[in-house]
């Protein structure tokens, strides 16, 4: 096992942010996976619910990754964190590469869903205790401003990858091409992070000696708690109501404007992923910051309550207006991401930030959870009734309603998070020994 990089001193804090944004722009392409869906489903005669099978693997390896290896990268920061990420992600992609030339589709599955999944899921923790270190004085924003990378991802990528399907065609060969292409390229820009990183020196941070008080819980002692499990249900509820349009979103507004004297084409749908991609990213770094200035059980309150209000009105008012579906549609995929960047500040808040980045991992289940879900929602009632002679925006009247009804499970949830008790509380001595263990000789 390796020992992190520490840095020398005089390092600025500022670098850490840009190197993992180097590594979660490259695995948020994740978000761009419903640009391959219909060239999938053409070339491999694939119906919605199979064709998102690599997505929704995808999701439930990152979950089941960072739980198991969070421990790991706690232990071996976040250089080796993000090596092995960045060989697993690239690694998916050339078997799907594979895959999609010898029309084997069970290969995209294994490559872009278990491999590629698990360098997702280390990626993607790799930073955020690192940062919090770095960072303890504005924690919402620090893991905002990396977090952001992975929702910002679609919006390179799915331009990107639509211009190689037009280019290469949307054959088995031209989406093997694709896929080879983005494995390469990734390879190449994660790697700068994994160069870039550091960590602070024991006892330092923001530039000068790191709180010792507070809350200290292990991440075994985390799961042990009902807060722990009552933000499971928080984060599992606003992903699956985000990732259900998220996965769908090139598809859907196609579905809900087919019957309109304007139908959406296939360039614009790609440009309506970029802007859910876009509006992602902004909540990651405007809805987390924010967070440090209101409370983190405050502003979930508005991604839960606020985001039901804006399924409700999609599901009445969406097919009538594009405006309205665009917007309420935008809103939605904000709270989602400002979900996933403000829940590390608010684990800190409650567990401490002394294995922050361990119970951070244990508690993205719920997100492999939700990846299953939200597709699995939305695709399945989707071709169901579709096989029941139903189109346009009623394929996904259901599927939405469903989704207000967790989005107030999720509410509840969140209204009762209270402290930890102490007895769950590590000494102030254990976590030093333990920062003191990770320095090099």
């Amino acid at each position: 096992m390796s020992s992190p990089p520490v840095a020398p001193p005089g390092w600025s804090r500022w670098l850490v942010p840009p190197a993992a944004l180097s590594v979660h722009l490259s695995i948020g392409q994740a978000y761009a996976w419903s640009v391959f869906k219909p060239p999938l489903e053409s070339a491999m005669h694939l119906d919605g619910t199979r064709s998102a099978l690599p997505f929704q693997l995808a999701i439930v390896m990152l979950g089941l990754s960072a739980a198991f290896g969070g421990t790991l990268v706690e232990r071996n920061g976040p250089r080796w964190a993000m090596t092995v990420a960045l060989l697993c992600f690239s690694t998916g992609f050339l078997l799907s590469a594979l895959g999609a030339q010898t029309q084997q589709y069970w290969l995209i599955v294994l490559g872009y869903g278990f491999v590629g999944g698990i360098g997702l899921g280390i990626g993607y923790i790799s930073p955020v205790s690192t940062l919090i270190k770095w960072f303890p004085d504005r924690p919402g924003m620090a893991t905002g401003i990396a977090i952001m990378g992975f929702g910002g991802g679609a919006l390179i990528a799915s331009p990107w990858s639509a211009q190689m399907l037009e280019s290469f065609g949307t054959g088995h060969s031209g989406i093997a091409l694709a896929f080879l292409v983005h494995g390469l390229s990734y390879a190449v820009f994660m790697l700068l992070g994994v160069l870039l990183v550091r960590v602070p020196r024991a006892g330092e941070a923001a530039g000068g000696p790191a709180a010792v008080s507070g809350v200290r819980v292990s991440a075994r002692g985390a799961v042990r708690t009902p807060q722990f499990w009552l933000l499971w249900v928080v984060l599992c509820t606003n992903v699956t109501a985000g990732i259900g349009i998220l996965e769908k979103a090139a598809p859907m507004i196609t579905d809900f404007f087919a019957d309109s004297s304007t139908p959406v084409s296939a360039s614009a749908a790609a440009g309506f992923v970029a802007l859910l991609s876009a509006a992602n990213m902004a909540g990651r770094i405007g809805w987390s910051s924010a967070s440090d200035r209101i409370g983190r059980k405050n502003i979930y309150r508005v991604y839960l309550g606020a985001g039901a209000v804006m399924y409700l009105l999609i599901a009445l008012f969406g097919d009538t207006s594009k405006p309205l579906f665009v917007l309420c549609a935008l809103v939605i995929l904000s709270f989602y991401g400002g979900g996933f960047a403000t829940i590390p500040a608010y684990l800190k808040d409650l567990f401490g930030a002394y294995q922050v980045g361990a119970i951070h991992g244990r508690l993205l289940t719920a997100w492999s959870t939700a990846g299953v879900l939200g597709p699995l929602i939305v695709n399945w009632i989707a071709d169901r009734q579709e096989e029941a002679g139903k189109h346009g925006s009623s394929l996904y009247g259901l599927s939405f309603g469903i989704m207000i009804g967790l989005l107030v499970v999720g509410l509840v949830a969140n209204e009762l998070v209270r402290p930890v008790h102490a007895r769950h509380h590590v000494p102030a001595q254990r976590e030093a020994a333990d920062a003191q263990r990770q320095q090099p000789a």
